[in-house]
């Protein structure tokens, strides 16, 4: 019997691993059903007994009865006591597809590649490393182990009862402005200075949605638009993707030069400036009070248009927080892109578009073709979130903390990095611009590094003629782990340094 072709059959097609998380009856009940579907196994086969199969494939009796529980659970096959376990055909079947590969087990493979042609896009080639240090340096994000989980669960599950969702559900194109839209724009209003009702708003998954969404509306092949010097990637690689024609404009101390605008671009010849105000990306440098006054009037004699990225507007540790630029502009030149949520984990925050209404009504066109469902959930619990005053103050509490991290950093970097690098506190924001006086190679840090388990990601590398810089962030880590991360960069910079000290010297 241990020789059947039935056997013979299930030694050539199940393969398992017990180092996965999957339980092994799972996996070999799967490759099992795999073979119904496909006819290797046909109706009324009577399949080998626990025990055979045990041995068969060297698992425990344990294993192989939870195997045929699984399959007869999901209706595969019958367990008939004293006769046996035989195949069935479920109802409720997928169809079955049958290889001509004379090698059975390559059914089990898929294509790595297209048979046929497509278009790649290098500008959104992915920026992702993988790592197994076990610190990390950022560009800046929140820390989600302050995220209040359990008041969340009870939250969620409160939002998820109310019977207002399944009429949301039922009638999506209801043209009346929902709760959520009414309540952000009450926040935003209260906030950050607005004078907006729902007809100035879109919510989406994400400043880089926002973005993608406004870029479609806004660009074409070859546009012109200005960003900072160094500017955010992200950004970057959706304005390429669209194919416009990027140019950068020097940031001092004051931010954007605006007067650099003037002399070098002639009226009509600018579709858009891309620019953070209130912190630039990545030097966290603030557009002075004068030129955001001559950027909003120079756009509107020049006809661009202004997109207002207010990426960590939430974050302000010290003196008042500048309202956005867009809540002075009155002539309808500001695409203002924000967040709300950020202390929350990513699937309960939310991105959001405010700009003219004509503008909006588009947007919402490919927001539509992008996202119709949306996350209702998520918006009836930020809208009770919001009204409740519960979002205002979590952010309050996690700015103590923040702002405890920023001064911890800061003391270190005095300690280990004092004639070594400059830096200047930040009055908010959870990054600070590392700029290191001798200028090593950043990519040789990240290498040294990663060698005593501190992850840097290219990403927040800054490296040209004139800067050798990082985008250090600070916001996900806290006091013990930065002194932890400090410490190791200290090292790591230590052996660069003395490499490119022999090398200068050679």
């Amino acid at each position: 019997m241990t020789d059947s072709p039935l056997n013979n059959l299930f030694k050539q097609l199940i393969h398992f691993d017990k180092t996965l998380t999957q339980p092994v009856y799972i996996q070999v009940a799967q490759q099992i059903i795999n073979a119904i579907q496909r006819s290797y196994i046909i109706k009324g086969t009577k399949l080998p007994g626990t025990r055979v199969l045990g041995e068969l494939l060297k698992i425990h009796r344990n294993t192989a009865v939870a195997i045929y529980d699984e399959l007869a659970s999901q209706g595969w096959v019958e367990i008939i006591p004293n006769k046996g376990t035989f195949v069935l055909e479920p109802k409720l079947k997928i169809s079955k597809t049958k290889t001509s590969s004379k090698n059975i087990t390559e059914a089990y493979s898929y294509a790595t590649s297209t048979g046929f042609p497509f278009q790649k896009s290098f500008h959104l080639a992915s920026t992702v490393q993988l790592t197994n240090a076990k610190y990390t340096i950022n560009d800046g994000k929140p820390d989600l182990r302050l995220h209040p989980v359990n008041q969340f669960t009870r939250w969620y599950s409160a939002a998820m009862k109310r019977k207002t969702l399944i009429k949301k559900w039922n009638r999506p194109n209801e043209s009346t402005h929902s709760l959520f839209q009414n309540q952000l724009c009450n926040y935003l209003n209260a906030t950050r200075g607005f004078h907006i009702n729902p007809k100035n708003l879109i919510s989406t998954r994400s400043t880089e949605m926002s973005l993608y969404i406004v870029s479609q509306l806004l660009l074409q092949q070859n546009d012109i638009v200005l960003v900072g010097k160094l500017s955010n990637y992200a950004a970057n690689m959706i304005f390429q993707q669209v194919g416009a024609n990027i140019k950068t404009v020097p940031v001092d101390k004051n931010g954007l030069d605006v007067n650099y605008i003037k002399k070098h671009f002639k009226k009509g010849s600018i579709r858009c400036v891309y620019i953070c105000a209130h912190r630039d990306y990545p030097t966290t440098v603030k557009l002075n009070t004068n030129r955001r006054l001559e950027l909003l009037k120079l756009a509107k004699e020049y006809e661009f248009a202004i997109i207002e990225d207010d990426y960590d507007y939430d974050f302000q540790f010290d003196g008042s927080t500048m309202l956005p630029m867009a809540s002075a502009d009155v002539n309808g030149m500001i695409i203002y892109l924000g967040k709300l949520g950020q202390s929350l984990f990513p699937s309960f925050q939310t991105g959001f578009v405010i700009a003219p209404e004509n503008l909006i009504s588009e947007a919402k066109n490919y927001l539509y073709l992008l996202d119709e469902q949306g996350d209702l959930i998520q918006e009836q619990m930020l809208s009770e979130l919001i009204n409740e005053g519960e979002i205002y103050r979590l952010m309050k509490k996690n700015i103590v903390v923040y702002k405890q991290r920023r001064d911890c950093l800061c003391d270190l970097l005095k300690i280990h990095f004092t004639d070594i690098a400059i830096w200047k506190i930040p009055s908010g924001g959870l990054a600070i611009w590392l700029e290191f006086q001798t200028k090593i190679s950043l990519v040789q840090l990240a290498e040294e590094a990663e060698k005593i388990d501190l992850f840097i990601p290219k990403t927040i590398l800054y490296q040209d003629k004139k800067t050798c810089a990082i985008r250090f962030g600070f916001g996900h880590l806290n006091n013990e782990e930065i002194e932890a991360v400090i410490i190791k960069l200290r090292t790591a910079y230590d052996k660069v340094f003395a490499k490119y000290f022999k090398f200068k010297n050679y």
